[in-house]
């Protein structure tokens, strides 16, 4: 199967760039509520880089998900917004279609949060423009998003039994645990021991490497909905070797940074399950196409997160709309990571655990100019930057 045997969302022939009157870049820091850790590396903040596209009257934002550092991904802030300068926004043109401007695109290579985070930024401009919820302009309908949550790795066992508890009572419809060597099997028996019923996985974020294959076969008693990214964060071989080993279904993640990576994985049967974050494979464009491959194959696939702000967990709610995402995401209240955000409304879980998508056009939530002040490190007017 190629590329072009995928369905490609109808929306980027339908569509031109607008005039466009600003472009600027603001990096905001959202202290967390409580430090968040993976095997790799624990952050106590978030520090996002955001982009805000005007035309005239409207406003359009994308978020960057990229860190400040590379312990997660290799794209970092800084890295990300000297190639939206130097190489993105020249592309920008009114009267360009959204399919010669992802194409012209295409041909820098890798960068793929950067170009995310202008994609996302214009197609909430277009929509709001055009009066309509960025689900409709992709052809998307409305519907009720499950929620899941991810808790980063514990000092103790403990604490962890008390925030998988918490997750419980709040009526998450799955429960994600990071682990890492020294804090695996023993730590998810105990989940286990105390939640039987719960939809459980693990997230080990290329803690392992192919001779654990041993150990990490522990982890098939626990009955988990899936084990995420086990080996590195690059590798796709390796993956089809250890799930031939395991009854576990194995998920990748950081892996995945195109539909060409996606059918590459499926190819090679390295995993039963897809991560798709949105912003790591380039935007909400190539994520329907990940999807709608996937679910022709029989993939499933849900939606990670990368702990963003309001304006990306938007764009991450509008993307699970589409039918293929039949897993729940890595979308939890906000209140859970951040003191408070820098949009309205806040993501709140219902009786049942779900998530209603914000009403109105484009992503449906709305700049807190106070609190996104507040947050502020330093921003910059591109305007500048595009060409005539």
């Amino acid at each position: 199967m190629t590329r072009t045997d995928i369905y490609d969302p109808h929306l980027t022939g339908e569509i031109t760039i607008p005039s466009i009157s600003q472009i600027e870049a603001v990096t905001v820091s959202l202290p967390f509520v409580t430090p968040f850790s993976i095997s790799s590396y624990t952050w106590d903040c978030k520090e996002a880089l955001l982009i805000r596209i005007d035309s005239g009257e409207f406003s359009g934002w994308g978020e960057c998900v990229a860190d400040p550092d590379p312990f997660y991904s290799p794209e970092t802030t800084t890295s990300c917004l000297h190639i939206i300068k130097e190489f993105i926004v020249p592309l920008i043109r009114e009267g360009k279609s959204f399919t010669d401007f992802l194409r012209e695109m295409d041909h820098i290579r890798g960068n793929k949060m950067a170009k995310a985070a202008i994609e996302n930024a214009l197609l909430d401009l277009i929509a709001r423009m055009r009066e309509v919820p960025l689900h409709a302009l992709l052809g998307l309908e409305k519907k009720m998003i499950m929620s899941g949550i991810s808790i980063g790795i514990k000092d103790t066992v403990d604490e962890l039994l008390d925030s998988v508890a918490e997750a419980v009572e709040k009526r998450y419809h799955r429960v994600k645990m990071k682990i890492k060597r020294g804090k695996d099997v023993e730590w998810v028996a105990a989940v286990r021991e105390r939640f039987p019923f719960i939809q459980l996985m693990a997230d080990a974020n290329g803690d392992y490497s192919i001779n654990d294959i041993n150990h990490l076969k522990e982890l098939d008693v626990f009955n988990l909905l899936m084990i995420e990214q086990p080996l590195s964060y690059s590798d796709i071989y390796f993956h089809s070797k250890l799930q031939k080993e395991i009854d576990t279904p194995v998920c990748l993640d950081e892996s995945i940074h195109s539909l060409d990576d996606a059918i590459t994985a499926v190819e090679l049967g390295s995993c039963r399950i897809i991560n798709i974050k949105e912003g790591r494979v380039g935007g909400i464009i190539e994520a329907l196409r990940i999807a709608n491959y996937a679910q022709s194959r029989g993939i499933p696939v849900w939606s990670g997160g990368m702990d963003e702000t309001g304006i990306g967990r938007a764009f991450n709610i509008h993307l699970q709309t589409a039918p293929a995402f039949t897993i729940p995401g890595d979308t939890s209240e906000t209140l859970r990571y951040f003191k408070e955000d820098i949009v309205s409304p806040i993501v709140t879980l219902d009786d049942e655990g779900f998530i209603s998508i914000p009403e109105g056009s484009g992503t449906g939530v709305r700049i807190e100019t106070d609190k996104l002040k507040k947050y502020t490190l330093r921003s910059e007017n591109l305007t500048g930057l595009l060409k005539k």
